[in-house]
């Protein structure tokens, strides 16, 4: 399962608040929604806040195996 869970630790570290994501940097309420569930986010959006909050993309998402998880 992945767990956004570390983009709202660096988010709190950060200068940047969900205000400025979106009204700054116009990253969607959708977005930050997205984020608050744990819903998939496409590459282009987790790249675009690594760039914004100046970190790696484990400071952003985190994978934790889960056996409810979808196998291919």
């Amino acid at each position: 399962m992945i767990s956004y869970n570390p983009f709202w630790d660096t988010l709190q570290k950060s200068k940047e608040t969900t205000y400025t994501l979106i009204t700054k940097h116009h990253i969607s309420s959708a977005t930050i929604d997205k984020l608050r569930k744990n819903k998939p986010l496409n590459t282009t959006t987790i790249n675009d806040l690594c760039i914004i909050l100046k970190c790696n993309i484990s400071d952003i998402a985190e994978y934790t195996p889960n056996e409810n998880d979808q196998l291919l």
